[in-house]
């Protein structure tokens, strides 16, 4: 993963809200697979190695945030499950197909859940945070953010 990914990636942590870390955890999935497939077309099987067991940690996280109390997430943990274990064929097998089957599927219930981010009105799970504002201007080739600082004293309170 760039350096400007993870940038962006810690960005959107910090100003979302519950549906919407689950959706940045999806992009970091998507993106570790993205960086898989590269490697597996350049034919670096460390970098293509470490890019899915980054996957398939992001899929524990999913499976660490599911609330067993609803019966659907029992249903997203077998779904889950089975694409981890399609992760790992695809490591030890090095064959890309059962990794673009667990990326449909995940494809799948991502658009799902930014659906639910898009209608979630909660406030951010990060307090304390810097300001993040978008759009006052343009880059050569992208759009700038700028951070404001209003209160001086983030972080940790003791």
């Amino acid at each position: 993963m760039k350096k400007e990914q993870i940038l962006d990636f810690t960005r959107r942590i910090s100003q979302c809200n519950r549906s919407g870390l689950i959706v940045v955890m999806y992009d970091i999935y998507f993106a570790y697979l993205n960086g898989a497939k590269s490697a597996y077309e350049k034919g670096t099987w460390e970098e293509y190695k470490e890019n899915l067991r980054k996957a398939q940690r992001m899929i524990d996280e999913l499976i660490s945030s599911l609330n067993f109390s609803y019966d659907l997430a029992k249903e997203l943990y077998r779904i889950y499950v089975f694409c981890r274990d399609s992760l790992a064929t695809a490591l030890y097998r090095r064959d890309i197909g059962e990794l673009v089957t667990a990326e449909e599927l995940m494809r799948k219930l991502y658009t799902a859940f930014e659906q639910v981010a898009g209608t979630d009105k909660s406030g951010p799970l990060m307090s304390n945070t810097q300001q993040v504002y978008a759009g006052y201007t343009y880059g050569r080739d992208d759009l700038v953010e700028t951070c404001q600082d209003s209160d001086t004293s983030r972080g940790f309170f003791a």
